[in-house]
């Protein structure tokens, strides 16, 4: 049964749909970790989620749309957690929340350099990195840049400092 909404408004909706404290995070974690099991999304998580609350924010999301599963062919009894296109339009979201967060919160180097990049490659780069994400997750064509390999190679560099 779905739960009554409170306005019309699309802030508001948003909100209801990814306003709690865990919904981006997981989001995040598939995105940019391309964590897409359970387990990995349990055992790698930086902010330590609960094993219940994980639970129950893939069921949500996965309700609302934002991620679709299917069996992992190597593993009958696993998931594949996949972003769906709602959630691969989170991209320009995500880059602008990380560009706020590096200017008005006490952010570290190795965590923010993702954001930087996102910041500086501006809306060229996250469309870039929506293709790959459709790539990886809806069955794309696969895309000519890897933003992944960038941010993932920026991100080594930071912690290596």
């Amino acid at each position: 049964m779905d739960k009554p909404i409170r306005s019309g408004c699309p802030i508001n909706l948003t909100l209801e749909t990814l306003g709690d404290r865990w919904s981006l995070i997981v989001i995040r974690d598939i995105m940019f970790g391309n964590r897409r099991h359970y387990r990995d999304l349990l055992n790698n998580s930086e902010e330590g989620i609960a094993s219940n609350i994980l639970a129950d924010r893939l069921k949500k999301l996965t309700e609302s749309g934002l991620l679709s599963t299917s069996p992992d062919p190597s593993h009958k009894q696993k998931t594949v957690y996949s972003l769906t296109e709602p959630a691969i339009q989170l991209v320009p979201l995500l880059a602008q929340m990380g560009a706020w967060g590096r200017r008005f919160t006490p952010v570290t180097r190795e965590l923010s350099i993702r954001a930087q990049l996102l910041e500086e490659g501006g809306p060229e780069m996250w469309e870039a990195f929506m293709a790959e994400l459709r790539s990886l997750h809806l069955g794309a064509a696969p895309s000519a840049r890897s933003v992944i390999a960038e941010l993932t190679e920026a991100y080594l560099a930071a912690l290596a400092e």
